[in-house]
């Protein structure tokens, strides 16, 4: 399978609700970090910042992920992802129940915080 050149070609081709719900995960990761370029990572669609991935998400046969790039991200907010089906670096939710927009703009946070401080050693 050839990976699309743009997020909107990876997106356009799923079917609605998924389409839907990533759309909008898009533009608030977007909204959050307008700095932030579209590209990949690991085969699926991931935002960039200065070079470094800082988000990525896909549709699956029976879940939408939200990857925030780190384990430590994730393990960091352990509290709020209560209840949040996750693995190490993967948040599993469905378009009928999105991930809130502050969660993500704080997992944005977070991995963004980490980048810079990695990019300082």
């Amino acid at each position: 399978m050839t990976t699309p050149p743009t997020h909107a070609e990876y997106l356009a081709a799923l079917p609605e609700p998924q389409r839907a719900s990533l759309e909008a995960l898009r533009a608030e990761i977007l909204a959050a970090v307008p700095a932030a370029e579209e590209g990949w990572s690991y085969g699926a669609p991931a935002f960039l910042l200065r070079g470094k991935p800082i988000a990525g998400f896909a549709a699956c046969a029976r879940h939408l992920s939200y990857y925030p790039m780190s384990g430590r991200v994730v393990e960091a907010h352990a509290a709020e992802l209560r209840g949040c089906s996750t693995s190490r670096g993967t948040l599993r939710f469905t378009p009928e129940v999105p991930l809130p927009p502050g969660l993500v703009r704080s997992l944005l946070a977070a991995r963004i915080a980490e980048t810079g401080a990695r990019g300082r050693r």
